[in-house]
């Protein structure tokens, strides 16, 4: 690691800690050279993923974009900022765990609605009807009717 003050690249680490909640390492160090002190993060490099768009582009994943989607569907909701956070966290994990790095965009669409239909409905109702291009209120029935809950009556009949 090289001296921010006279680029030797001798120096000693003086402490180690945990950072960004366990994804980077923040290291201490003093130049063996002209003791001065600083600091330094190492962090895991992860291959970029690729989004490819409804018209064929494709483009690096930008999880401002889910964020921004997500507040706009939130609005005046009982959805907290990190809940949203937490929504895109747990969204961006699972495509870093993929084997492919290249994902359509429709996936990840899917995986927003999937955490959203468990936690507010109007949100769901709204991401999806911008997401899914709803066209008229027919759209819009098929979403809710998808909401209903099974009655008894008809999960007897099933069994």
């Amino acid at each position: 690691m090289q001296c921010p003050s006279c680029q030797n690249t001798d120096s000693r680490v003086l402490e180690s800690r945990s950072a960004d909640s366990g994804k980077s390492v923040r290291r201490r160090r003093e130049c063996l050279n002209c003791d001065f002190r600083f600091t330094t993060y190492e962090r895991v490099e992860t291959t970029p993923i690729t989004v490819l768009k409804r018209s064929g582009a494709k483009e690096l994943f930008n999880r401002s974009k889910i964020i921004n989607g997500l507040n706009r569907a939130c609005e005046k909701t009982l959805i907290h900022e990190s809940q949203i956070e937490f929504i895109v966290d747990e969204i961006e994990r699972v495509l870093h765990q993929e084997v492919c790095k290249e994902i359509k965009s429709i996936e990840i669409g899917e995986m927003v609605l999937t955490n959203l239909k468990d936690i507010n409905e109007v949100a769901y109702i709204r991401f999806a009807s911008v997401y899914r291009q709803f066209n008229g209120i027919n759209d819009f029935m098929k979403t809710l009717e998808s909401l209903k809950p099974i009655k008894k009556e008809q999960l007897a009949s099933v069994i």
